[in-house]
């Protein structure tokens, strides 16, 4: 910092108002020193940063280890959101989200001393854990348990779910069926929920749920019966690989999309407007839950006590070209 301040011309004090954003320095100073950072390529000691202020710029993230592309995406946007902020990321990844793996990876993040910890938590098994984070800590679960009494930032999974099966019902069909994700995921009952209520506010039969997990694998074989079955003309996937197998199991037995069989998907991945056909799919904002939830950790790392706010984010329907009335 003293060799960026004695190339800019300024003092120690100003550089370090600039680097924390202070509002009382002139812009034209402000881009002085911001030019001697780049020419010098200083970066802030986050670790001594921490020890003068008494606050780290590291914020620790509990994820699976996984490829779906939901949780992924969300990570992902997280990351984006608190890197603008000036936080870094540490990522703590878990093979599965127990109650035993969870807390292991708490425990590292706090022996790091990170300023608040954000645990991505869609499924049951994860509750529990999230419980035993210690209420000092600034917390927010991301598609956790709706009934803890934790700081949650979620997507709107019914209300997705709804839009979906209203979609294929508009179009003209008596009914939809349901391939669902993992019965232990809260968007699967989220999605669950969402798709019984469309059916049953228009007075539609409410056919037996198909389950299965989010894999393209495990949608093939849920098509395969879902093909053979002639009164089937609509079909509300879980997710879009689900959907992308269902898509090959129907082809497979000749049942053409959109002209005999309906089908719409959730997450709106980005080779769903190049299936074939093109996939009518909710698409889930992750960059607005992203940013919600950084936004909710830190109020509460600047108050120091934990919240119990709750942020649910609508997504959106993408018409394309899987959906067409009955014939």
């Amino acid at each position: 910092m003293t060799d960026v301040a004695r190339l800019a011309g300024v003092s120690h004090q100003t550089v370090s108002r600039v680097l924390n954003g202070h509002p009382n320095v002139r812009e034209q100073t402000r881009l002085r020193v911001r030019a001697a950072i780049a020419e010098l390529g200083y970066r802030p000691n986050r670790a001594a940063r921490a020890l003068v202020t008494g606050k780290s710029q590291v914020i620790g993230v509990v994820a699976q280890n996984s490829t779906l592309y939901g949780p992924a995406s969300l990570l992902a946007a997280f990351e984006q959101a608190a890197g603008a902020a000036g936080f870094a990321v540490n990522v703590g990844s878990v093979r599965s989200l127990d109650r035993q793996s969870i807390a292991g990876v708490v425990e590292r993040h706090l022996d790091q001393r990170v300023a608040g910890l954000v645990v991505i938590a869609p499924v049951v098994s994860a509750g529990e854990a999230v419980e035993q984070v210690p209420a000092g800590v600034p917390l927010v679960t991301i598609d956790g348990d709706p009934q803890r009494n934790t700081a949650l930032v979620t997507v709107d999974q019914a209300a997705g779910a709804r839009a979906a099966t209203r979609c294929l019902l508009d179009a003209g069909h008596s009914t939809v069926w349901h391939v669902s994700g993992p019965a232990d995921w809260f968007d699967s009952a989220g999605r669950i929920a969402g798709w019984e209520e469309a059916l049953r506010d228009a007075g539609a039969e409410v056919p037996p749920l198909v389950p299965a997990d989010w894999s393209a694998a495990s949608g093939y074989r849920a098509g395969q019966m879902l093909a053979r079955m002639r009164d089937v003309t609509a079909i509300f996937a879980a997710n879009d690989h689900l959907a992308l197998g269902i898509l090959r199991a129907l082809s497979e037995r000749g049942r053409r999309v959109p002209d005999e069989v309906s089908i719409v998907g959730f997450d709106d991945v980005p080779e769903a407007a190049y299936f074939t056909p093109p996939l009518t799919t909710v698409r889930p904002d992750f960059d607005a839950v992203a940013k919600a939830s950084l936004a909710l950790l830190l109020r509460q790392i600047e108050s120091g006590s934990r919240s119990d706010e709750r942020y649910t984010i609508e997504p959106t329907l993408v018409p394309r070209d899987s959906v067409a009335a009955p014939h």
